[in-house]
């Protein structure tokens, strides 16, 4: 399963709580990245090269990244933030073909653009372990501090509006045809709302199904 939405659209907590209710790993590709990058593998001081010259990490990198982490998976599985566009989605369909685990589900995360800036402007995060806190949905337990570690949480420089904006445009160039691809092969199911105690009900009703 694949689980997409835009930037602050709530994917990382609909995960979690997905995981709460089912026997499902979740592969998130923000955690695999930068868990390559701290180990120091191969292809993520690849990724940390391209990070630092300002530049995006290839698709052939995460491709890379992805691949050797579905082999360590052989049940349930959910993949948060990858593909990220049609380019990764076949190179996804390779693999899953080659590997017999064919992809049978699509969750969109459909959440009205205001809301997503305000969570975007409330948003902190501990960098170390991408756990991400929002000031009114979901506060640290210690202001300015991480629930786990009681480290400092960052607030990112790019969480404003101008730099969402600019996420965002890129986000529909990329990700509408990818919504398309999907739609096309009748696995794609869209859930709309403003908060997740609104669509995680209707994610839990259509993956009840699935399970059973």
């Amino acid at each position: 399963m694949l689980i997409l939405g835009a930037p602050g659209a709530g994917k990382g907590t609909q995960s979690g709580r997905i995981r709460g209710f089912y026997d499902i790993a979740t592969i998130s590709s923000g955690d695999v990245l930068r868990r390559n990058i701290a180990e120091q593998t191969a292809a993520g001081m690849k990724a940390k090269e391209a990070v630092a010259r300002g530049e995006l990490v290839s698709d052939a990198i995460i491709v890379e990244l992805i691949r050797s982490e579905l082999t360590t998976v052989s049940a349930n599985w959910m993949l948060d933030g990858f593909p990220r566009n049609i380019t990764q989605a076949q190179a996804l369909d390779h693999m899953l073909t080659e590997t017999d685990q064919p992809l049978n589900s699509v969750i969109n995360l459909a959440v009205p653009e205001d809301v997503i800036l305000q969570r975007i402007v409330e948003r902190y995060v501990h960098v170390p372990s991408g756990r991400v806190y929002n000031l009114t949905y979901n506060p640290p337990k210690v202001p300015g501090r991480d629930d786990v570690t009681g480290e400092p949480l960052e607030h990112r420089p790019d969480d404003n509006p101008e730099s969402f904006k600019r996420r965002l445009d890129q986000y529909h160039q990329l990700t509408e045809p990818l919504l398309e691809y999907y739609d096309k092969r009748g696995i794609l199911s869209t859930f709309a709302g403003a908060t997740s105690d609104v669509i995680f009900p209707q994610i839990r009703a259509f993956l009840d199904e699935r399970f059973e």
